[in-house]
């Protein structure tokens, strides 16, 4: 397992390379799970993130007409082996949204936990807490 994750202006981007055969799981299964570490990591803060079956990523408000994403994820496998990965916004200055159609979805909105909250995170806590919710997820337990 090699991970990779940075942070671009107010953003935590990562970029997890595993080979998928070694934890027993397919693709849809790996996107669930990133999904899920994302759910686990803003749950604490009082958000709740959410699945829309056609489209990827973790999701607010999925039943109303204020859906939108907080971590957009597009991933790639070749030989059970993973690349690409997932942003997830934390302190993201959200205007650039407005010149771009994130995904190719136009009918739902994007935020951030600052948004969210109305406070600027710690990016580096918020990257430890991603680290801590991945191993969760994906360090297999002999």
């Amino acid at each position: 397992m090699a991970t990779s994750l940075t942070t671009v202006p107010g953003q935590i981007v990562g970029y997890p390379i595993f080979d998928l055969e070694q934890l027993g799981m397919g693709i849809g299964k790996y996107i669930w799970s990133i999904e899920e570490a994302i759910i686990d990591v803003i749950e604490p803060l009082g958000l709740k993130g959410a699945r829309i079956e056609e489209a990827s990523g973790v999701w607010l408000d999925i039943d109303t007409a204020q859906v939108r994403k907080i971590c957009a994820i597009g991933v790639k496998a070749s030989r059970y082996v993973t690349m690409h990965g997932f942003a997830f916004n934390v302190n993201t200055d959200l205007r650039y949204f407005d010149h771009i159609i994130p995904c190719g979805i136009d009918d739902k909105g994007v935020t951030s936990i600052e948004k969210e909250l109305s406070v600027e995170q710690d990016l580096e806590k918020t990257k430890a807490s991603v680290v801590e919710a991945f191993e969760s997820h994906f360090v297999r337990k002999n």
